[in-house]
């Protein structure tokens, strides 16, 4: 018998679920509630979108903002610090813990994915890692976040990137695999 992420025997090989009851049922009721209270409403309700993620676990400051397009898969995983952003169409695979730091940016159609499959494993069984972005970094346009992955703070992840292995703080990448293509500076005053 296998122990799936939840804890309890298994028998997914044969086509058992992998989650228990319980949090299945608690997952159809989120994706319920968001599309029926939360998918639809535009930009300017987030303290509305807030809400809802707060009253199915997510700890969300009160200056985040989550576009009604993003998907969350569970809510209890979440955590927004002060102006942290997930954009339109953005995927937050929360298996495991997903922390979004304080004026970080997720941008439109990136995926934060913290659940893989053990691909040695005969039985293929999921796994779920921690996935932890940093203050003031952006994960750019449809990039992508890989489990356990830490984006580290003011790091920039360019738009359509695969950052399978942590990102230093500061600095840029890009492609897939992420690589390094410079560090990031800030300006403090506004270009000429």
């Amino acid at each position: 018998m296998l122990q799936p992420l939840d804890g309890r025997t298994t028998r997914a090989w044969e086509g058992g679920a992998s989650f228990s009851l319980g949090n299945r049922l608690y997952r159809l009721a989120w994706g319920a509630t968001w599309l029926l209270l939360g998918r639809w409403s535009p930009p300017q309700l987030r303290a509305w979108r807030r809400l809802l993620l707060r009253l199915f676990g997510a700890r969300v400051a009160t200056t985040a903002n989550v576009y009604g397009s993003a998907r969350i898969w569970s809510p209890a995983n979440l955590v927004l610090d002060d102006h942290a952003a997930i954009g339109p169409g953005a995927i937050v695979y929360s298996m495991a813990r997903i922390t979004i730091g304080a004026y970080a940016v997720i941008s439109q159609r990136a995926h934060l994915c913290a659940g893989t499959h053990d691909i040695e494993d005969i039985a293929f069984q999921l796994h779920a890692r921690p996935i932890t972005i940093g203050a003031r970094a952006w994960v750019a346009a449809e990039a992508f976040v890989g489990p356990g992955v830490t984006v580290g703070a003011g790091a920039v992840l360019g738009a359509r990137g695969c950052a399978m292995r942590d990102l230093a703080p500061w600095t840029v990448y890009g492609g897939n695999p992420a690589s390094v293509i410079r560090s990031r500076r800030i300006r403090f005053e506004a270009p000429e």
